[in-house]
């Protein structure tokens, strides 16, 4: 007979990995069909206004971590290497460039070939990395410039002049779009279908705030690096959707069972930490167990803010004014994300206190500059700012010839070790 745990404790994983595979089927029926697809970054998707032209989006990101997650990464990263391309620069890049050489085949489904590139200046790779498409295909490449955070992070929800400004700066560029997709598709604009798509992605941003709130609780309700990254491919990928918004308010109520009845991530846990910079992909599941294998839980992560398309922050659209309030979102939202990645010891200081962290694990890789230039500063900062345990642990999202097991788990053990012997002290002292 089935209880209330049974159907709500693992529901989200397990209906979050389903819709991944109906999306890529999806794909692979948009490529059979001739449809005009497009393809976007995390940070500033515009799913939004996508959607309401029909427009399959394919995010390259999501398919290239998904490549080293399976385990096969490396040889995309080789024949892309073998190709011409440096093995300095973005394993993200690399494993989307094999997969356009090979015709769009991925371990999950054959790409549609773009007929759009959509882009925003958070990451200084996505202008790059869209011009290897625009030289692929000859297709049009839209970058929507986001003018980022002037001097120290503030408020998001402030509006002054400068804001508003910066807002109709935004929306110009958006408006532009918006007759790009019309000239590439044949369709005329739907105002109405982009108030239907803004009230679904309010769904998920407001649903989305909430459960990272859920994380509070001790024990912590779901992990932020595992589970994580599958919500956050849901809140991506599905963002303006029907299906996206179900899925989260469907999230949210399993997370405050979880927590209402202290159902947590693992058997028992001990310390809670926070996670800097992108995952491990290649060694996905076995980078959290040398954590959780301590006790060690992620209760939060920078990449839950930055890769979140905004919604971390809760930003709800206003639908009566749906152009402009898409500009105001996404100025507030991609400015976050770059902040959350140049600028994570403000984040984090917040984070020990709401979320009773005891540790801070860095994790800078090899293939992402971006994410990872600064963070020993950023370290060092935080580290004379609290007094909090870190961890310096590099590798790679994607290349596995730079992962070292044995050298990363005798330094996650002694990371460990160093915090029971503060425990200790503590308990001494006092």
């Amino acid at each position: 007979m089935e209880t209330e745990q049974t159907t709500l404790v693992g529901r989200g994983n397990q209906n979050g990995a389903q819709l991944f595979r109906d999306w890529f089927v999806d794909l692979e029926k948009s490529r059979t069909d001739g449809r005009h697809a497009a393809y976007v970054f995390v940070m500033g998707s515009l799913n939004e206004i996508l959607k309401t032209f029909d427009m399959p989006v394919v995010f390259p990101e999501i398919n290239s971590l998904q490549t080293a997650v399976r385990r096969v990464a490396g040889d995309f990263l080789t024949e892309a290497e073998d190709y011409g391309y440096s093995p300095d620069i973005c394993g993200y890049v690399k494993a989307d460039v094999a997969v356009q050489l090979r015709g769009g085949d991925h371990p999950m489904g054959k790409l549609p070939k773009p007929s759009l590139a959509v882009l925003t200046n958070a990451c200084n790779t996505y202008v790059k990395w869209a011009e290897i498409w625009e030289r692929m295909y000859e297709i049009p490449i839209v970058t929507i410039d986001v003018p980022g955070t002037r001097g120290k992070r503030g408020d998001p929800t402030i509006r002054d002049v400068s804001f508003e400004n910066d807002r109709r700066y935004v929306e110009a560029q958006l408006r532009e779009l918006i007759q790009t997709c019309e000239q590439i598709t044949k369709q005329k604009f739907n105002v109405d279908k982009l108030r239907e798509t803004l009230t679904y992605a309010n769904t998920i941003s407001r649903s989305w705030k909430a459960i990272l709130e859920c994380n509070r609780s001790t024990p912590s309700v779901f992990n932020a690096l595992t589970d994580g990254t599958i919500y956050l491919g849901v809140a991506n990928g599905f963002r303006g959707s029907r299906a996206g918004a179900e899925y989260f308010e469907q999230l949210l109520e399993e997370m405050n069972y979880k927590a209402a009845n202290g159902i947590g991530t693992v058997n028992e846990e001990k310390f809670r930490l926070a996670f800097v910079g992108v995952p491990c992909y290649p060694i996905f599941r076995r980078f959290n167990e040398f954590f959780s294998d301590w006790g060690g839980s992620f209760v939060q992560s920078t990449y839950l803010y930055f890769a979140a398309g905004g919604a971390n922050l809760g930003f709800e659209y206003d639908v009566d004014r749906p152009i402009e309030s898409l500009a105001e979102g996404l100025l507030v939202s991609v400015r976050d994300a770059m902040d959350s990645m140049f600028h994570q010891d403000q984040i984090l200081q917040t984070m020990i206190d709401d979320y009773h962290l005891e540790g801070v694990v860095y994790h800078p890789i090899k293939s992402c500059r971006t994410v990872s230039t600064g963070l020993a500063d950023g370290r060092k900062h935080l580290m004379a700012q609290r007094n909090v345990s870190t961890l310096f642990l590099e590798s790679d999202m994607m290349d596995k010839r730079v992962v070292s097991e044995a050298q990363m788990k005798n330094r996650i053990d002694a990371f460990f070790e160093g915090l029971i012997s503060r425990r200790q002290i503590a308990a001494a002292n006092a």
